[in-house]
């Protein structure tokens, strides 16, 4: 048998981590990014990590590398509180155990750190500047990937890595298709700073915090405190280890990532302008301006001193379900197979699940124990019923046909759902209930098993010719109202 070699497009998180991953376990790859050097391509926006990615990136990284994650983590999120537009707390939820618990913590990490930690020891097997174009399937089992600057490279199996606009998917499953969720949304920062502490209430500044207007019109907020100061040494009070880490990493040399605030801004594009996309980012600050001119006096400052050159807008979308495909040589992972709306935050995760499973079962090829199409086929049974739940309790919160966002109805369905939440807040054991219910779903004290290990099973179940779920996702009262967390991931 010849050795199995692994061929990656895309350096994102879950490429990178699949990537690692495969390297520890001996197994030859090799990762193509189209961005041109490793600073390119991503802004410092939050991206959520989950106990079920936290343990993914456990089980790839070398021990050390995982600890300067978990050291180059913003400060650990403690509570999800939902608010009005007045400033009024309506329900506030403990996300998790804190920093005690590495593995089961919510964690927040720039978009920048996380890409820079996944990237360091990596620098001799991932290419940059390579644009995918096609790949070639040959009757000897391989599969050659090739780039537009003329060069190519052959391996066991090639995975799509290449998020949303998958060059990959296009090629292999055509019809899959992406399709518009009905939101769009404006992300925005603004420093972290004494003054802009001031707007922000104790849970604001140490949590996920949402807020709900009328309209159906919503808003996202966290707060990024690093460990490291505006000049990227370690802050004083961080502790010895993670101060080592952070002066030995690195990828701080390429990470800007400096203490802020992030906020995202949404709705349902029916009632926002139809050429929102192509606003330039001073008609975007005056267009949240304007549309927030009700709020709390708090809300409309931290929008007004927005520096304007970080706003950008964002079209949510979602893919559709497809019947199951055969396996092949060729694969994907994240949101090149399942893109989803941010509305559970669990998009990065579910990526990083993909590759912890995919690289369990090439493992078992590595070892002569799993013929390669076996191992795809079971990883893609078993990826598309866990994301298939995923993207659909994902759209289920976060979709532009919601009554909330509709003119009159939408009034009483917001009013029922504050009247909800303000209830759930005063009953302890109600709260406690929906408390686990989103810490279960998010991964808390699951442990994913090996692959290889649940292959029967997963097999047993690959008759299910649809990407649809046969479990209901856990309770949520922000069901109505999440649109906004289209910058949970950002």
């Amino acid at each position: 048998m010849n050795p199995l070699k692994v061929i990656i497009i895309g350096a994102g998180t879950g490429g990178l981590c699949l990537a690692h991953g495969l390297r520890r376990a001996g197994i030859e790859v090799v990762v193509y990014e189209r961005d041109r050097t490793r600073r390119d391509g991503l802004q410092g926006y939050r991206v959520g990590i989950s106990p079920d990615g936290s343990r993914a990136l456990h089980d790839a990284l070398p021990p050390e590398l995982f600890d300067t994650f978990v050291a180059t983590c913003a400060r650990t999120p403690l509570f999800f509180t939902m608010l009005t537009e007045k400033k009024q707390e309506l329900l506030t939820l403990d996300v998790g155990p804190g920093d005690a618990d590495a593995l089961n913590s919510e964690r927040s990490v720039s978009r920048m750190t996380l890409r820079q930690v996944l990237l360091t020891g990596l620098d001799d097997i991932v290419r940059f500047d390579k644009a995918f174009t096609h790949y070639e399937q040959h009757e000897d089992g391989t599969v050659t990937a090739h780039f537009a600057d003329g060069s190519s490279d052959t391996g066991s199996l090639l995975v799509g890595a290449d998020g949303t606009n998958s060059r990959v998917r296009r090629q292999y499953l055509p019809h899959a298709k992406i399709k518009d969720a009905g939101l769009v949304a404006i992300a925005g920062k603004v420093p972290f700073t004494p003054q802009t502490e001031k707007l922000l209430t104790p849970t604001i500044v140490r949590g996920v915090t949402m807020v709900n207007a009328p309209g159906g019109f919503s808003s996202i907020i966290h707060v990024m405190v690093f460990p490291w100061d505006d000049g990227g040494a370690p802050k004083s009070g961080i502790g010895s280890t993670d101060a080592e880490l952070i002066e030995h990493w690195p990828g701080l040399a390429f990470d800007n990532s400096r203490d802020y605030i992030s906020w995202g801004f949404s709705g349902a594009a029916q009632n926002l302008p139809a050429d929102l996309t192509e606003l330039s980012s001073e008609q975007l600050h005056d267009l949240v301006q304007e549309r927030t001119r009700d709020w709390h006096e708090d809300f409309r400052t931290l929008f007004a001193v927005t520096d304007k050159r970080s706003l950008f807008p964002i079209t949510i979308r979602t893919s559709e379900p497809i019947p199951k495909w055969t396996p092949s040589t060729v694969t994907l992972i994240g949101d090149a197979v399942h893109t989803m709306t941010p509305g559970r935050g669990v998009g990065a995760n579910t990526a990083l699940r993909d590759a912890r499973l995919l690289k369990d079962n090439l493992v078992a090829v590595h070892q002569g124990r799993m013929p390669l199409l076996t191992a795809v086929d079971d990883y893609e049974t078993q990826m598309i019923e866990y994301s298939s739940e995923a993207v659909r309790a994902s759209l289920k919160q976060m979709s532009g046909s919601d009554p909330i966002h509709r003119p009159v109805i939408g009034r009483v369905v917001l009013a029922g759902m504050r009247l909800a939440m303000r209830i759930i807040n005063a009953v302890p054991s109600i709260k406690r209930k929906l408390e686990r219910s989103q810490q279960e779903f998010r991964g808390k004290d699951r442990d994913q098993s090996s692959g290889v290990c649940d292959s029967a099973n997963a097999r047993s179940s690959s008759s299910r010719q649809d990407m649809r779920p046969s479990r209901r996702s856990p309770m949520n009262p922000a069901s109505q109202s999440s649109s906004a967390r289209s910058i949970a991931r950002r």
